[in-house]
């Protein structure tokens, strides 16, 4: 039996680890489409809906370079994406606009304030 516990906890210890990988992802999808708005918004001129976006995600996301990371990485990737397109291919302003407030319901969901720590 004293055998056993150490093998028990042996392999529990990766069961526990990746229990805790879903949570420590927590948001990190928003963050991505927050970023990808993010970059159409500022290659299309939109500096208010950008100004919002950063807003929101110093607002509500983790302080954690993670998060920073992966915001700044889908922000310049769509920015790129998106300035290689004519200025005609840039969404409306409302429509860009519905998709942050679509967005951030999601994050906040994902991340209720408190999580922002």
């Amino acid at each position: 039996m004293k055998r056993f516990i150490p093998l028990l906890c042996f392999l529990s210890a990766p069961l526990s680890a990746q229990a805790a990988a879903p949570a420590a992802d927590s948001g990190l999808a928003e963050i991505r489409d927050l970023g990808r708005l993010n970059g159409q918004a500022l290659a299309c001129s939109y500096g208010e809906t950008a100004a919002r976006i950063k807003k929101e995600m110093i607002g509500h996301a983790p302080k954690s370079r993670r998060y920073g990371a992966v915001f700044e990485e889908t922000t310049n990737e769509a920015f790129l994406a998106q300035s290689k397109l004519e200025p005609t291919d840039c969404p409306d302003g409302p429509t860009l606009n519905g998709k942050v407030d679509e967005v951030v319901q999601h994050l906040q969901a994902a991340l209720p304030a408190g999580a922002a720590q």
